[in-house]
């Protein structure tokens, strides 16, 4: 069954596929219905699945889903992907692909290839108080307070120095 993403709780899981590149609001709001519709359909062994999606930033699809009230099964996550794989085929863009890192610099998200951060770094480029997002975050609630934020306060800090312990720097 569909919601609104922002009614989704803070404990919703939430899968983040980041776009090789921005999305025009007409792709966006081309996308919505189906995005809705696959929200609406998607189930876990037969059960109705209370979930969302949303775009954000122009840069990133989010899929969200109120486990409390049933949880994704392999097959229903396999379907999701499936979902995600033909977003990727009708817009063009690669979403499943993991290689690239966003960043947010000057209001526009910049992507820089795994390969590149450390010369991102010692350039400055890419700096502690650069807000970074980092896409593995699990929950909605995480989503909504540590997305995006600065790279000292990710598993980033170790390239300036700053090592991460339990969310906190030392």
């Amino acid at each position: 069954m569909y919601v609104a993403f922002d009614q989704l709780p803070p404990e919703a899981r939430v899968w983040i596929y980041q776009a090789s590149r921005p999305l025009s609001g007409t792709e966006i709001v081309g996308m919505m219905p189906g995005l809705a519709r696959f929200a609406e359909e998607w189930t876990s062994h037969g059960r109705t699945l209370l979930a969302s999606g949303e775009f954000l930033h122009q840069q990133f699809l989010v899929i969200g889903l109120d486990e409390g009230v049933a949880g994704a099964s392999g097959c229903s996550i396999d379907a999701s992907v499936r979902f995600v794989a033909q977003l990727e085929q009708y817009l063009g863009v690669e979403l499943l692909e993991k290689s690239r890192m966003a960043f947010l610099q000057a209001g526009t998200v910049q992507l820089l290839k795994r390969g590149e951060l450390k010369e991102a770094v010692a350039a400055g480029t890419v700096g502690p108080d650069t807000f970074y997002f980092d896409n593995t975050l699990g929950t909605k609630g995480e989503l909504d307070t540590h997305w995006p934020r600065p790279a000292s306060e990710t598993w980033l800090a170790r390239y300036f120095g700053q090592e991460e312990k339990n969310g906190l720097l030392t």
